[in-house]
């Protein structure tokens, strides 16, 4: 299991498009994948659950990978993150 903490850094958060981004990424992945904020924890498979954690800019998230595609998820949602989900 990888576990990483991450800052979201776009200036509109982890709003509808973000989400559906992340998603995307960790649907083609073979691993478990999970997002937590505070004290919420959510399966990041599901839009839904990505979007209830209303990440805003500058918050932070720990991004918990596990399973034979947890590195290459990992890398895929990090640059994805430090690329502030492409938007700006």
């Amino acid at each position: 299991m990888i576990v990483e903490k991450v800052k979201i850094i776009n200036s509109l958060g982890l709003h509808a498009r973000p989400a559906a981004q992340l998603v995307k990424i960790t649907t083609r992945c073979d691993c478990d994948v999970f997002i937590s904020k505070d004290e919420m924890e959510v399966n990041a498979k599901s839009i839904m659950g990505v979007m209830m954690l209303a990440a805003e800019v500058n918050s932070e998230i720990i991004i918990k990978c596990n399973g034979p595609d947890e590195n290459l998820c990992m890398n895929e949602l990090k640059e994805l993150v430090k690329n502030k989900f492409y938007e700006e």
